[in-house]
């Protein structure tokens, strides 16, 4: 039981690194994006390339996976996700799953289609109740606490947060005070792509990168962002750890199920309570 509440603590951390960039992304600027999971996969990707270059240090290589999405966040923000804001939501569903799409092919054109591994970077255990749990794992969830700590200082405390929580809160009165909101949701977009790359540079020691890894993580995202709510940082991260959790005990008795059971839980909470666009 130890293990099996470690693994669901492991994926409800990754899935909140992961998806907090696509709630602020919703909450801001109303756009789906899905995109984000392009993101996710270059990160991954840019990790295992760099691994050699950088000896092996996981975290350098991590770093550096993380700076190397932000233009291509950006390019994407500029060109294809600002010429979106205000149009219809089916707009901006189309556009990202084909940047998307070109961005898949794209990775398959430089990595090719077969499936790397990564090893654990640490590759040692603590034994807890006589149960061994991969110290990775562990630094994993106490990172995504991290996260969750710092998003919560910058949103509270600095100029930049107050401007887009308040823009969050109403976009239309934040703008009439001669605020340019558009530029600080640019910054957000760039800032959770950078997340979504750390969880893909996160994830890739416990599965496998293949350039089809990112529509996995997408959909169980969506979830994560339906259950705890666009927009609102505190629901996806409880949402985050909840559904990990689900996955998790799931698993532990009907392995076929476990993500299914998460799609359960969201198609109960839009049944109480659908999303308004």
């Amino acid at each position: 039981m130890i293990s099996t509440i470690a693994y669901g603590l492991t994926i409800g951390a990754i899935l909140y690194i992961i998806s907090i960039g696509l709630s602020l992304t919703f909450g801001t600027m109303r756009i789906v994006n899905f995109a984000h999971a392009l993101v996710y996969t270059v990160g991954a990707y840019a990790l295992a390339s760099t691994l050699s270059f950088f000896g092996g240090a996981f975290i350098p290589a991590a770093i550096f996976a993380v700076l190397a999405v932000i233009p291509l966040a950006y390019i994407i923000e500029r060109f294809v996700i600002r010429r979106l804001y205000g149009q219809s939501i089916d707009y901006a569903i189309i556009a990202t799953y084909a940047v998307l799409l070109i961005g898949v092919d794209a990775c398959k054109w430089i990595w090719g289609a077969t499936p790397i591994s990564v090893s654990d970077p640490i590759g040692a255990s603590w034994t807890i109740l006589g149960v061994d749990l991969p110290i990775y794992r562990l630094i994993i969830i106490l990172l995504s606490l991290l996260v969750f700590a710092a998003l919560e200082i910058f949103f509270r405390r600095t100029i930049v947060g107050k401007v887009v929580v308040a823009g969050l809160e109403d976009k239309e009165a934040t703008r009439s005070l001669g605020i340019n909101v558009d530029k600080y949701f640019s910054f957000v977009f760039i800032l959770g792509s950078c997340l979504a790359a750390l969880g893909g540079a996160l994830y890739v020691p416990i599965t496998s990168l293949h350039p089809y890894m990112g529509f996995q993580v997408l959909l169980l995202s969506f979830a994560v962002v339906i259950v705890g709510g666009m927009g609102n940082m505190r629901g996806t991260f409880v949402a985050a750890f909840a559904l990990g959790m689900v996955m998790a005990m799931t698993g532990r008795f009907w392995g076929a199920a476990s993500e299914t059971m998460v799609f359960v839980v969201m198609a109960i909470v839009l049944i109480v309570k659908p999303i308004e666009v």
